[in-house]
């Protein structure tokens, strides 16, 4: 059965905004859909506790590919609490909605963002024991 993508969707998706990879990034999050196989990679660079720059690497569909380029804009310049509060029901509204069968697309990417700042603070500690 065939789904439609919001035009939101479709604009993310053809020209997705952050995407690469963060050299010496604070922290790294990496989110694998065991349903579908789309997986997510998230590289952040943190200062003054505020997330001044997020690159995405996604392999996968469309919903999933501009589940990670939005996520990518919606935080960058936020305090890691402020980005913490990022939802999926906030990721599929700004996307202007997401087929059902999609919206694992949103939740990836929020685990994702969750496992980075996890791999921050656990850097930050190794580095606090030095």
């Amino acid at each position: 059965m065939p789904f439609h993508y919001s035009k939101k969707v479709m604009q993310y998706f053809m020209h997705p905004k952050n995407v690469g990879k963060i050299k010496n990034a604070d922290g790294i999050g990496k989110a694998v859909s065991p349903v579908c196989g789309d997986s997510m990679f998230l590289y952040i660079k943190i200062v003054k506790n505020k997330i001044k720059d997020i690159k995405f690497q996604t392999l996968g569909c469309a919903a999933a590919i501009a589940s990670s380029s939005i996520l990518t804009e919606m935080v960058k310049g936020k305090t890691i609490k402020e980005a913490k509060k990022i939802t999926k029901e906030k990721i599929v509204k700004s996307l202007g909605g997401l087929p059902r069968i999609k919206i694992h697309c949103s939740v990836l990417v929020t685990k994702a963002l969750c496992e980075a700042i996890k791999d921050c603070k656990k850097h930050k500690k190794k580095k606090l024991k030095k």
